[in-house]
This record gives C-alpha cells, structure tokens and sequence, in this order.
C-alpha cells in the first residue's frame, strides 16, 4: 500500500476487512503497519527472512524485536 493515496488505502483496508468477515483466511504481504494492523487478527513479522514475532496486533506493536526492526536500535 506503500504507493496509494489515503483514500486508496481505506478502500484497500475495506475490500480486506469484508473478505475477513465472511471467514476467508487472507494472506497480505505489507510494510505500511499503520494500514495492515486495522485489518489483521493475527501477525507475522519478519525480518531479513526470519519471523521474529507472531501474534496479535496489540501485542506485536509492544514486541521490542519489531520496534528495533522498525525504528532500530538507540
């Protein structure tokens, strides 16, 4: 979704969100977190071709692994 307006992004997330709702299990290759975690029960986050979390979104946005992966190190 890296390049789609706002507008397009909303419609995207929609589209997904009633794919969800009837129950298809949907599989979303994505990098704009913001986007993907409204739409996501479940995340797996990799880096460098390792997972290194899996869960729900609330949790993986604490996870101190993906934080350095996103912001890096201090």
């Amino acid at each position: 979704m890296a390049g789609l307006r706002p507008t397009e992004i909303d419609r995207v997330c929609a589209i997904i969100k009633s794919i969800r709702d009837r129950g298809i299990t949907i599989i979303v290759v994505e990098h704009v977190m913001k986007a993907i975690m409204s739409v996501s029960d479940k995340l797996v986050v990799m880096e460098s071709g390792k997972k290194i979390a899996e869960g729900n979104p609330r949790d993986i946005v604490k996870d101190p692994l993906v934080i350095e992966a996103y912001f890096g190190k201090e």
